[in-house]
């Protein structure tokens, strides 16, 4: 069984940072892309970010510049480093990947808060 765990969110100041963390465990052959998706209270759940088994990463135009994705091929782990948050920004997060395992599918995490005040 493929399980994403998430850590890291919480309540910041607009202005300030937060580093989102998300770790795969379970029988994992591959892990391909990564990915981190939000989702505001009223609003579908959006791309924030994702990088490629290769290290190629895309962006929503709303973060760029301000978050970055990386990944640990290694620990099985992603990170997205949030800085000049926004309240904007305030979303459940959750991360994403496609693994490859007994199955090969989309993961999600149980998502983690990010509030940010103005």
């Amino acid at each position: 069984q493929v399980q994403l765990v998430e850590s890291g969110g919480g309540l910041v100041q607009a202005g300030g940072s937060l580093r989102l963390s998300c770790a795969a465990s379970g029988i994992i052959f591959s892990i391909d892309a990564m990915g981190w998706y939000r989702q505001a209270p009223g609003k579908q759940r959006e791309l924030v970010a994702f990088i490629t088994s290769g290290g190629n990463t895309n962006y929503a135009d709303s973060v760029k510049g301000r978050f970055t994705i990386s990944r640990d091929n290694a620990k099985k782990t992603w990170d997205l480093q949030m800085n000049t948050l926004k309240p904007e920004d305030t979303a459940v997060y959750y991360c994403n990947a496609l693994i490859v395992g007994l199955t090969t599918r989309n993961y999600w995490g149980q998502g983690t808060q990010v509030t940010v005040s103005s």
